[in-house]
């Protein structure tokens, strides 16, 4: 990736160094903002820093959303915006945030997908994984996601002193460096157990601290767990997103679909609010729908 804009590298460093955002998420902050700058210049010749006004957001939003942008994506790089306006007024480079004036487009209320129980089963006791070092990970990437819930960069960052084999618990590292601490069944931490083993055995001198390794003896790459997961995961469901994202939403309903708690799923998650927790609820309630209509004589 380019090199980032001056205007917004004290931003980034601000956001890596004093927030301890994840690289992937100072990466989408930059992503972000090189945009929005490159369309000033494009289309204006370039603004100063303390020229930009509402009127200037509204035109690259409005030129964001004639090339098709949803709106969440939208209200993603909207809220880019008004974080790093933010960072400008505390640290005297603007006097007040244009993005006062700015409203967020409603969000379009969509279910969270997730793969069926069934097929969740399907996946991790009949499909067969190649029996090399790829496959036993791959095996474990997939049994990690949907046992834990894991976000990718949690996954991938996952170190081998994470996991506790005699309480078999996983500390996580998650967003805003926060811990969480998530309970796995014996079964998973004795295949955890197993994978540390073979993996001491084939590569002893490996000095990689991440648990997740390949034949390199180097951490994963984010790029080969998502086509991975796509790979096994077309081969058991038909949904459109085959993704490790789906596989955390399909932890969290499965969950809820079986009565854990609202506030256990949320600390499960590592979410920072119930809010974000509580779309998991309507799956829930779709699932009930679906049992009165089947069973209830006058549904």
């Amino acid at each position: 990736m380019e090199q980032p804009h001056p205007i917004i590298q004290p931003f980034l460093n601000f956001l890596k160094f004093e927030k301890r955002y994840s690289h992937y998420t100072v990466i989408s902050y930059q992503t972000d903002l090189t945009a929005f700058f490159d369309y000033l210049q494009t289309a204006f010749g370039g603004v100063a820093l303390t020229q930009i006004t509402h009127t200037y957001i509204r035109s690259w939003l409005a030129a964001q959303k004639q090339e098709g942008m949803s709106g969440k994506s939208l209200n993603r790089k909207i809220s880019t915006l008004k974080s790093f306006f933010k960072y400008c007024v505390k640290t005297n480079a603007v006097t007040q945030t244009p993005m006062a004036k700015i409203t967020s487009p409603k969000n379009e209320k969509r279910l969270p997908l997730y793969v069926a129980e069934k097929d969740v089963h399907t996946l991790l006791n009949h499909v067969e994984f190649a029996d090399d070092w790829e496959g036993k990970t791959d095996r474990m990437v997939l049994q990690l996601f949907y046992a834990t819930g894991m976000r990718l960069s949690e996954l991938i960052g996952l170190k081998v002193g994470s996991i506790n084999f005699s309480s078999s618990t996983i500390k996580v590292l998650g967003k805003g460096n926060k811990e969480r601490v998530i309970p796995v069944s014996s079964r998973l931490m004795d295949e955890l157990k197993e994978y540390h083993t073979k993996r001491k055995k084939l590569y002893p001198n490996c000095v990689t601290k991440e648990l997740l390794i390949t034949d390199k003896e180097a951490a994963l790459p984010p790029r080969k767990v998502y086509s991975s997961v796509k790979k096994y995961l077309t081969l058991v469901t038909t949904i459109e997103k085959r993704s490790p994202h789906i596989l955390r939403h399909s932890f969290a309903t499965h969950l809820m679909n079986n009565g854990a708690g609202l506030n256990a799923v949320k600390e499960l998650l590592g979410h920072g609010s119930l809010a974000a927790t509580q779309v998991y609820t309507h799956n829930s309630i779709e699932k009930l729908k679906d049992v009165y209509k089947n069973a209830h004589p006058k549904a």
